[in-house]
């Protein structure tokens, strides 16, 4: 019954994707990478929370909830404020400039040599962290829920590739022949549903500890773990209060300001006043997002008296313990949507940067429309295969995959994010200290993540075991001790990379004053209610952390 489910929910998302996006003409650029920009708000924001809820969010928040509990609600919280401020400060300058991708604002402003840079940084991380963390962490999920491996007769590691390759390769087909508006289309069905099948999973959950009553479920957590509701973590938790100043905002603000797999849903607006109230529905969203991707975590310890080996197997191990039957099929389909929207949202803005930044450039400057996406289609199916033939080695990285995605993230997201402010809200700062401070950004951080860091840490392991200490999880303590966290190492970089852009610019500076155009593609009157309801999404934010402090 559960197989069925799934099937007749997911063919039925693709047919209605299909006939609405059938119109678009996707032979030409803007058809194509941005669904002709005819967007509205409701499908922004759909679009928006799919691409961003998909397994490695669900599954990998939960796990951290499961061992840390609500801190690493954070990300989700804090995200509400970076889509505040991507609609009143980043995204009319977008549409007021019509670009299609970031890089094309950066050529624009700092010259093809950084848009390339950039482009070239967002495919790898892409290929590298964001597509395989998707497919391995819903290859997971399915695996768990639908028992897969033990029907296949295989083992866990095993089964994970066949999984992989069947997501990717129907994901690829959504994604490279589908166009952003099929994209578009099949997220806001799946939004919905995802929505719902997510609340259901805490309702279940607390049901199932608290003998048939939610808010007795309730009372059961807050009573036997009052530590998991503790919101401000502490100095050697994986989200230190103190990172909310510091590299939580440099995330959020990436992620929901800059990253072309985002914000490309709402270059896509037919307006300005439709991408902003997406954004802002979004972003109310976003702030109950902890019950969905938090607190499931957290009935899991309770429910598994902590006992998981892996604790990004705590999501699904709930969902299968707790759902009834009769849902597991549907919210399997709809968590198999959350996983095409991320996987293939990449894949679309992959296509979108190779096609327009990279291929018209560098490889047929005479290219034409069809051409151009037809080289950005060649390779979407490159960069497919090559995920899903890493993804599963993914399988039980240390730490977790939301933590692992995040922190490799870091590489690029703080050079970009820096030099995207400074473009827009500076006159004079140069292509080369752009280039420069990219540069000087992604070897530093990975130098010090990557190399110093397992340097000072087992330094501070070897000195604790000729000490006499020798139990594993208070030596894991003293290496996580020895180390700021890497949110941490990203505000300081950051502030490193301001210096560096005004310092070299100082010396080499423009030599003439950027000034953006208005290339009237959009309509870029403001939405009138967008400041009331900014004003109220940060004050829920904050009265969120008050609460829970």
């Amino acid at each position: 019954m559960g197989l069925i489910t799934f099937a007749a929910f997911t063919l039925l998302v693709a047919v209605i994707s299909y006939f609405a996006s059938r119109t678009t003409d996707e032979t030409t650029s803007d058809g194509y990478f941005l669904g002709g920009r005819s967007l509205t708000g409701p499908v922004i924001a759909g679009s928006l929370l799919l691409t961003n809820l998909s397994t490695e969010q669900i599954i990998g928040t939960n796990g951290v909830g499961f061992s840390e509990g609500i801190l690493i609600a954070a990300y989700e919280i804090i995200a509400a404020v970076a889509m505040v401020f991507t609609a009143f400060v980043l995204l009319p300058k977008y549409l007021k400039g019509g670009i299609s991708t970031i890089p094309q604002f950066l050529e624009k402003r700092y010259g093809k040599l950084t848009k390339t840079i950039v482009s070239i940084l967002f495919l790898m991380a892409y290929a590298i962290s964001m597509l395989p963390t998707v497919l391995y962490s819903g290859a997971l999920a399915i695996n768990t829920m639908f028992d897969i491996p033990e029907r296949m007769g295989m083992e866990p590691e095993s089964a994970l590739w066949v999984t992989v390759w069947g997501i990717g390769i129907i994901g690829s087909i959504y994604a490279i022949f589908g166009g952003l508006k099929a994209v578009a289309v099949s997220d806001s069905i799946n939004a919905v549903g995802l929505i719902v099948g997510g609340l259901l999973i805490p309702i279940f959950g607390l049901m199932a500890v608290g003998d048939g009553s939610v808010i007795e479920g309730m009372n059961v957590l807050t009573t036997n773990l009052p530590e998991k509701f503790e919101i401000l973590g502490g100095p050697n938790s994986s989200v230190p209060w103190t990172t909310l100043f510091t590299g939580m905002l440099i995330v959020n603000f990436y992620y929901w300001g800059t990253n072309q797999a985002i914000i490309q849903r709402a270059l896509g607006a037919k307006n300005l006043a439709e991408g902003q109230k997406g954004l802002c529905l979004a972003a109310v969203v976003k702030i109950l997002g902890p019950i969905i991707v938090v607190l499931p975590g957290i009935i899991a310890f309770q429910y598994f008296n902590g006992d998981l080996a892996n604790a990004d197997e705590a999501y699904p191990m709930l969902v299968k313990a707790v759902l009834p039957t009769a849902f597991v099929g549907f919210f399997a389909a709809v968590l198999f949507g959350a996983i095409l929207s991320s996987f293939n949202s990449a894949l679309n803005s992959s296509v979108t940067l190779f096609g327009l930044d990279l291929y018209k450039q560098y490889f047929n400057n005479n290219a034409s429309e069809k051409q151009v996406v037809r080289a950005g289609k060649t390779f979407g199916i490159f960069l497919a295969v090559f995920s899903m033939a890493i993804a599963p080695l993914l399988y039980g990285v240390e730490g977790g995959i939301f933590n692992y995605l995040q922190e490799l993230n870091g590489s690029f997201s703080v050079p970009i994010l820096a030099i995207i402010l400074v473009g827009y809200f500076s006159k004079r700062v140069s292509g080369k200290a752009a280039n420069i401070a990219i540069v000087f950004a992604v070897v530093t951080y990975l130098v010090t993540l990557y190399i110093i860091k397992p340097i000072i840490a087992g330094d501070a392991v070897a000195a604790a075991e000729l000490a006499g200490v020798t139990d594993a999880s208070e030596l894991a303590q003293i290496a996580k001790e020895a180390f700021p966290s890497f949110l941490h190492i990203m505000g300081i970089i950051f502030g490193l990379v301001l210096v560096i852009l005004f310092g070299v610019s100082k010396f080499f500076p423009r030599k003439t004053d950027y000034i953006e155009e208005y290339t009237r593609q959009v309509d870029i009157t403001p939405w009138k209610y967008l400041k009331p309801a900014g004003i109220f999404i940060c004050i829920a934010v904050i009265g969120i952390y008050v609460y829970f402090s």
